[in-house]
């Protein structure tokens, strides 16, 4: 099959709206794998009876599973228990969980990284302990795994791509609708994957950057 310029340039608009979607989707999921990654890390790094292990046990169920698989047994399964939700909003609440337990290894590894002098000084002056993590604790655990935070957010940005398994609208499925109405492929999904690319690569230069400046948590 030749590759066909003026078919390539009219079918751009169509694959950068889905590309808008796909952003979308890793955005909102990373906000949720972000913070539900931090609730999970703090309650499992204080070790609460029975909550700590039930925690446990899900992060390790939710990395032991495929992401294809839970977002068909949301999108098929729980709609018959009477859980419905649109495609996209299943996508983003799917993505986003299934991160939450990566990033809660990632949060916990920088909260397990400060140095016990500073815990210990903390309770020399009587900080409550809200005030020991607010301030003292998660500043820099945060800091300290921004560019592990990051390179997860652009995976997930790649990640997406499987949404297109329960219909939601993001890139690789307008590729794949506009491949199947034209009956050609190599131009939808070039420039499908040229996209990918193109946002990729500035963000993991930034990442380089940030992991020179703040380093990594091993």
């Amino acid at each position: 099959m030749i590759w066909d310029n003026a078919f390539a340039i009219s079918i751009i608009p169509d694959l950068l709206r889905g590309l808008v979607t796909t952003v979308q989707i890793t955005f909102a999921g990373m906000a949720i794998a972000a913070v539900l990654g931090l609730v999970v890390a703090v309650f499992r790094y204080l070790r609460i009876p029975v909550l700590s292990q039930l925690l446990g046990f899900l992060v390790y169920f939710i990395r032991g599973t495929p992401l294809l698989v839970q977002a068909f047994f949301v999108f098929y399964v729980l709609p018959e228990y009477g859980v419905t939700m649109s495609a996209l909003i299943t996508g983003i609440i799917v993505i986003g969980v299934n991160y939450s337990a990566y990033t809660a290894e990632v949060y916990r590894s920088g909260i397990e990284g400060i140095p016990v002098g500073q815990w210990e000084a903390a309770t020399a002056l009587n900080l409550p302990v809200r005030r020991t993590w607010t301030r003292i604790v998660l500043p820099q655990a945060v800091r300290r795994v921004v560019p592990l935070l990051g390179n997860y957010l652009i995976q997930m940005f790649k990640d997406s791509a499987i949404l297109s398994a329960i219909t939601v609208y993001e890139l690789m499925s307008v590729a794949k609708a506009i491949g199947q109405s034209e009956f050609r492929y190599i131009e939808p999904f070039t420039i499908a994957a040229l996209l990918f690319l193109i946002v990729s690569v500035p963000c993991t230069l930034v990442l380089r950057r940030l992991e020179t400046r703040y380093g990594t948590v091993h």
